[in-house]
């Protein structure tokens, strides 16, 4: 599952929306919703995010945080390390080797271990992802 897509399953619970009502409001095949929901396809064009927040009536925060969310959806994501040092190379093949099988925990940490650095070299108003995000976005 994609951070984007544990939020829409958590508004369609929250709002009592089946995936084939919400898929025929969106114009979208209720296939489409359950791989994107499920990470099974890449991440959702900006026309379907905006598609998204128009169905649910999200404003402001909630929206920006799910467009944030979406952008951070691709389930196939490759880690170029050309030019990089040998470490780095190490460090991303190692990570690609057992992400299946970390613990909940365990990618918390590594999400606050890389925080400073993303924080350091993003626009300003920066506002760290952290896991369970999704979480605020249902009311």
């Amino acid at each position: 599952m994609t951070p984007f897509g544990e939020a829409v399953r958590k508004l369609r619970a929250e709002r009592g929306v089946t995936q084939r009502q919400m898929a025929e409001a969106l114009g979208v095949s209720p296939a489409y919703l359950s791989a994107l929901e499920h990470g099974k396809r890449s991440e959702p064009s900006w026309e379907f995010i905006q598609r998204v927040i128009g169905y649910f009536n999200i404003i402001w925060d909630e929206a920006e945080e799910l467009q944030m969310l979406a952008g951070l959806s691709r389930p196939k994501v490759v880690i170029d390390t050309a030019g990089l040092s040998s470490k780095a190379t190490e460090i991303a093949n190692r990570l690609a080797a057992v992400m299946g099988r970390l613990e909940p925990e365990t990618l918390d940490s590594i999400g606050k271990l890389i925080e400073p650095v993303e924080r350091e070299t993003s626009p300003a108003g920066y506002r760290p992802i952290r896991s369970g995000y999704g979480d605020k976005l249902p009311r």
